[in-house]
């Protein structure tokens, strides 16, 4: 099965902000990052995205540029849930919370939010009801920490070297699964 997976483009975020499941915009003008991120994508597709603005809005674009099989949002390909973290600047979460998560953000969730280990069960349910029901190709528009988790469950990578995988703004990454 062959999959796109596509990062949202720069959110007008401050970097250093938390902003996992916050539903922020994205920065403009996006026009030509767009243009670049079709010319990678099949010319026919099924689309899946996280009902997030800052990926439905390049979804969009997608299917509007595309012969589009089919298009859905799904709310397990949101990002990670940092809870009470959400909007904060990153240096104003205390250490005593942050620490811990940062040693072992695979189990430990954020504060009120949720660990990773959970966003991974949640997209592997996705794979595993989505994924096989189609022959088509498949664009995945979402976020970095589902298309770590998607690149874990393809090459049987541990949770804790996720972040090997880079994922930049606006990136597009062909797989199989």
């Amino acid at each position: 099965m062959e999959i796109y997976l596509v990062r949202h483009t720069e959110t007008i975020c401050e970097k250093g902000i938390c902003y996992g499941q916050s539903d922020v915009n994205i920065a403009e003008p996006f026009d030509e990052i767009f243009s670049k991120i079709i010319s990678e994508l099949p010319s026919k597709a099924v689309i899946f995205s996280s009902p997030l603005k800052r990926c439905v809005i390049l979804a969009k674009h997608i299917q509007e540029n595309i012969n589009t099989i089919s298009y859905q949002e799904d709310q397990r390909l949101m990002e990670m849930n940092f809870g009470e973290w959400e909007l904060k600047n990153w240096n104003e979460i205390s250490p005593e919370e942050l620490n811990p998560w940062m040693e072992d953000f695979v189990n430990i969730k954020a504060t009120n939010g949720e660990s990773f280990t959970e966003l991974h069960k949640r997209v592997g349910e996705f794979l595993s009801e989505k994924i096989c029901k189609t022959e088509h190709p498949i664009i995945i528009v979402t976020h970095a920490g589902i298309i770590r988790s998607i690149l874990c469950h393809q090459s049987s990578l541990p949770l804790k070297e996720a972040f090997q995988n880079k994922v930049d703004f606006g990136q597009v990454i062909r797989i199989e699964l």
